[in-house]
């Protein structure tokens, strides 16, 4: 199951850099970053809500708001620099070279999470780097 939520998150962060680079168009990135999020939060918290997980908040330790908190930092910057990008750069570069994430994600899962890349991984890490690269070049 976790690879359909896999493509169908491919498929909405596809659909999303297309529908923030109109949406950019006419106001400051910082602004039409704050306006994506206020979305977000409500369709969130709506989905926590009527899901009837709202008693599961008391629950939730310390060390799990810490590192929630800290994921929420590291994506309100990421939005942030996203925009900005794309706001002053051509989208069909911006996201390949947005998916660097995917190879410091598996650089930093390797050291912080002992996960263990195998074969696949490391070669799929290298295509991505040389993609995004290759966007890089002018």
């Amino acid at each position: 199951m976790w690879k359909l939520y896999a493509i169908l998150s491919a498929f909405f962060a596809a659909l999303t850099a297309i529908c923030a680079k109109v949406g950019v168009r006419d106001i400051d990135s910082n602004l039409a970053t704050a306006i994506r999020t206020t979305v977000i939060l409500v369709l969130t918290w709506g989905i926590v809500l009527f899901g009837t997980h709202l008693s599961e908040v008391k629950e939730v330790s310390r060390n799990t708001w810490l590192f929630l908190s800290l994921s929420g930092v590291s994506t309100g910057l990421s939005w942030l620099f996203y925009f900005k990008a794309i706001q002053l750069g051509s989208v069909s570069r911006v996201a390949p070279i947005d998916k660097l994430s995917v190879v410091i994600t598996i650089l930093l899962a390797f050291l912080f999470l002992h996960e263990q890349p195998n074969l696949k991984v490391v070669l799929g890490a290298i295509l991505i780097a040389s993609g995004s690269i290759l966007m890089i070049l002018e």
